[in-house]
């Protein structure tokens, strides 16, 4: 009796010694990281963020898509990710110019637009027929497209972008905002340059207040407006809102009932964006978004107001790859030429 409580006190003093031989270990256990083991850690390339910015490639204006990448991508040391839209005919073109020209080095992917998702929600408008187009509405099905990032920057082709990048990407979205936008009224310096040419910077400019559809919003008309040519977008919020269901409802209201046309504020992808999003968006740094340089061959921006700015947009009729149009020289300093020949620069002596 007396052996075999001998016995059960040397077991259990084993056991005892294997329990506090076991937590030491675990609390001295020597890092992974130290010891003489390749470690799998990722490289600085791979844990910056990437930048996700969308522009669109059209026929007959692919040379807008050219300068505005080529722009982007020698102002900033971001790990950017172009999203290159186009549409079925276009895509090759596109690409070869990417890969046969310095842009070779960046990273993009090309994304084919369908255009049969607009089908019955477009009104014909022949006043301006280039705004149907569909690449022009790219910008409602942002989510459809671009599936993996939370955060996207949406850009039209006419743009020039004169800052880093970075520093748009960095925009602060308010909870609940699905997008930022750059109001029409928040800088001074381009109110004399929107009276002097007759635009609207307000919703009577977009909407057709005739129409009861309209005035049952409770919108004012004096409003003021936003331009849907630069986006930060908020992809959760989006997706959450149903915001792409909301502009088709508006888009097919519109072919119903004429709600808007492009011979208000020269454009149809405008107005229903102005109903989705009113009072539900942030905003931009409006040095972000200079505008108006496409809508008069005649009106000047001064030239210290242009080196201030961080992005161009000739938003108008008047583009800097045609003629006439208003300060080129900024825009074609960006441009390179289509090593295929195919788009022209159209200038007084060619």
């Amino acid at each position: 009796m007396a052996l075999l409580k001998k016995i059960n006190q040397i077991l259990l003093l084993l056991l005892v010694l294997t329990v506090c031989a076991i937590l030491y270990n675990r609390v001295h256990q020597v890092p992974s990281a130290l010891k003489n083991e390749t470690v799998d850690l990722e490289s600085p390339e791979e844990m910056e963020e990437e930048i996700p910015v969308v522009i669109c490639a059209a026929a007959g204006r692919m040379g807008a898509a050219i300068a505005a990448i080529s722009s982007i991508y020698s102002n900033t040391e971001a790990n950017v990710l172009f999203y290159i839209v186009g549409l079925k005919t276009t895509i090759p073109h596109i690409r070869k110019w990417i890969e046969n020209s310095k842009l070779k080095e960046i990273k993009f992917k090309v994304v084919e637009f369908n255009p049969m998702v607009l089908k019955g929600k477009i009104r014909q408008d022949a006043s301006r027929p280039e705004l149907l187009q569909p690449l022009n509405f790219v910008r409602f099905y942002l989510p459809l497209l671009i599936q993996k990032h939370e955060k996207v920057i949406y850009l039209d082709d006419d743009i020039i972008v004169q800052g880093d990048i970075q520093e748009l990407y960095d925009t602060k979205l308010a909870p609940g905002h699905a997008a930022a936008f750059s109001d029409d009224c928040d800088l001074p310096s381009t109110h004399e340059m929107v009276r002097s040419v007759g635009m609207q910077n307000t919703y009577m400019g977009f909407l057709d207040y005739r129409k009861q559809a309209i005035r049952d919003l409770g919108i004012s008309p004096s409003t003021c407006s936003f331009n849907p040519g630069v986006i930060v977008a908020n992809m959760t919020e989006w997706k959450h809102q149903r915001i792409t269901k909301q502009l088709e409802k508006w888009m097919q209201r519109n072919v119903e009932e004429n709600l808007y046309s492009s011979t208000l504020g020269g454009g149809v992808a405008t107005s229903p964006m102005l109903i989705v999003f009113h009072r539900k968006y942030s905003t931009i740094n409006p040095m972000w978004h200079i505008r108006h340089l496409g809508w008069s061959p005649d009106t000047h921006y001064s030239e210290h107001f242009l080196q201030e700015a961080k992005l161009l947009h000739w938003n108008g009729r008047y583009k800097p790859w045609d003629y006439p149009s208003v300060h080129t020289d900024l825009w074609e300093h960006w441009f390179i030429p289509d090593p295929s020949g195919k788009f022209k620069l159209t200038r007084p002596d060619s």
